[in-house]
């Protein structure tokens, strides 16, 4: 089959001038189950996230009836962009695509969306028998995931699929790591820093002898830990009375990950323990409070599990070679390899992401879009 490049670079360019903003996906939605209504869809479905993620729609699952006795697989994209995407203008040259003025171009990831797209144009050409086939695209993955976070697991009819997310080309990723959130409240007393200071207790100086001893950057080859955001105090002349800070740690290593946030808690606690009031005028001790939460769950796949050993075979089929590689990040993909269901992702071609330099080439879709036809008509894969 002949992927038709014209075709795919229009509706690549299409999607792109869509506006889609996190939680402002509505346009994008629509357009979508259009598209995908006119291709023959079996079952489109829009779930009921947006109560819970604040979309102005919810994710959706498409479904196309397959001609091979086959198991389904499923593709996943995501719809939302990160800002500036407020009136994107796509501007082609030859065959690279970037953005026309100082927005994102959205090819993350909308190239992947217009790879799957194309696919099913041809497939629905040329009558070429297929698997079953589901299209899960989520709202709101550039704000945390809480798209895939609040989708139902069970709508998914396939067991294991390909997200189609990630720069570069011919990457499959096939481990990511598991990150935890934090949130670490200092709490300490207010006073007049002028008139009486040693009233007070200030929560930014103990954060701060805290943030001194705490593990932070590069722990090992596994493992990070990063603090973001600091905020707290009133005024330069008020002992700062409560500060919040907020972080993450991440590892793929579930052992080094619970560790390394129990040490962290830890020199918290103890640090704000040994607190001292030289004075005794102190109208008050200080307290901290340190609430570590599950951001996204650890994905690691083998290279024997068979959505690996299908794309593998899906590429060789079309003279491909792939790499394989561990992420830092997380993605959906890590959300449905916590509900089972099995997931690598693969990379599109986009390059310079959340940047007004992104760009993507066509070829790069193109060649895509052949993996993913050989995935869905490859009855060795």
């Amino acid at each position: 089959m002949e992927i038709n490049r014209e075709r795919l670079a229009v509706n690549f360019t299409e999607l792109c001038e869509i506006d889609s903003p996190s939680r402002r996906e509505g346009p994008i939605s629509q357009r979508l189950q259009q598209i995908f209504r006119e291709l023959g869809a079996l079952e489109i479905i829009e779930d009921d996230s947006s109560s819970r993620t604040g979309s102005e729609c919810g994710n959706l699952i498409i479904r196309f009836a397959g001609d091979l006795d086959l198991e389904p697989i499923f593709f996943s994209c995501h719809m939302d962009t990160v800002q500036p995407a407020e009136g994107v203008q796509v501007k082609r040259v030859g065959d690279l695509f970037t953005s026309a003025g100082d927005t994102i171009l959205g090819s993350d990831d909308k190239s992947g969306i217009a790879a799957c797209i194309e696919a099913m144009q041809l497939l629905g050409e040329t009558g070429r028998p297929h698997r079953p086939v589901e299209f899960v695209i989520t709202t709101c993955e550039e704000i945390g995931l809480i798209g895939a976070k609040a989708l139902d697991p069970h709508l998914v009819q396939a067991r294991e699929g390909y997200a189609l997310d990630s720069s570069g080309f011919a990457r499959v990723i096939t481990h990511a790591p598991a990150a935890n959130r934090l949130t670490i409240t200092v709490n300490g007393i207010a006073a007049h820093a002028g008139l009486h200071p040693e009233w007070g207790v200030s929560a930014l100086i103990l954060a701060a002898q805290a943030l001194a001893r705490v593990p932070a950057g590069r722990i090992d080859e596994e493992t990070t830990a990063n603090f973001g955001t600091i905020s707290g105090g009133a005024a330069s002349n008020i002992v700062p009375e409560q500060v919040v800070i907020e972080g993450e740690v991440r590892s793929h290593s579930v052992e080094k990950l619970a560790r390394v946030t129990e040490e962290i808690r830890d020199i918290f606690n103890t640090t704000v323990a040994a607190w001292t009031d030289p004075t005794g005028s102190a109208k008050g001790t200080p307290s901290v409070l340190v609430e570590a939460r599950q951001d996204f769950p650890l994905m690691q796949l083998s290279k024997d599990d068979r959505v690996l050993r299908r794309v593998e075979a899906a590429a060789r089929s079309i003279g491909m070679a792939l790499t394989y590689e561990r992420a830092g990040g997380g993605s959906d993909a890590n959300i449905f390899n916590g509900h089972g269901l099995a997931t690598a992702i693969i990379a599109t071609g986009m390059t310079n992401v959340h940047s007004t330099r992104e760009q993507v080439e066509l070829q790069d879709m193109v060649d895509l879009t052949r993996l993913l036809l050989a995935l869905m008509t490859e009855t060795s894969c």
